[in-house]
């Protein structure tokens, strides 16, 4: 199963998405993330990920043209996450699209404690979002 995650900077929501897929699917899934207009991986997005034990502090932001051709082909789901502003959009004949909208957490400035409140809070609502799917897949 081939499972791509996007947004516009593929910096926060995405790449928590991506981080958790992986550890939840681990070698039933093919997982990865991507944005429209990429920028880097948010500092507390690799932070917040790593507070329950998930590395991606090797990620790097990217877009979909970037991505490995053979995982460009044949998609089984594209899930974009965005909630205020315009998902990116992906051609695919064979993607099923889910939207799944999460209040971008990069989206505000505040001192470390309140961001890094926001980046759990959007980690955790992912997470439960990702358990759901894959109940309802079987896994």
């Amino acid at each position: 199963m081939k499972i791509l995650f996007m947004c516009v900077a593929n910096s926060a929501r995405s790449q928590l998405a991506e981080g958790l897929a992986k550890e939840r699917f681990g070698a039933k899934a093919w997982v990865e993330s991507a944005g429209s207009e990429p920028k880097y991986v948010n500092p507390y997005a690799i932070r917040s990920l790593a507070e329950i034990g998930i590395d991606i502090s090797s990620n790097e932001s990217k877009s979909f043209d970037d991505l490995d051709p053979e995982f460009r082909e044949r998609l089984d789901y594209i899930i974009t996450l965005c909630a205020e502003e315009v998902c990116p959009a992906v051609a695919s004949k064979t993607a099923r699209r889910l939207h799944w909208p999460f209040p971008d957490p990069a989206g505000h400035m505040g001192h470390e404690a309140v961001q890094m409140a926001r980046f759990r809070e959007t980690r955790d609502l992912i997470k439960d979002k990702l358990d759901q799917f894959a109940r309802g897949l079987g896994l």
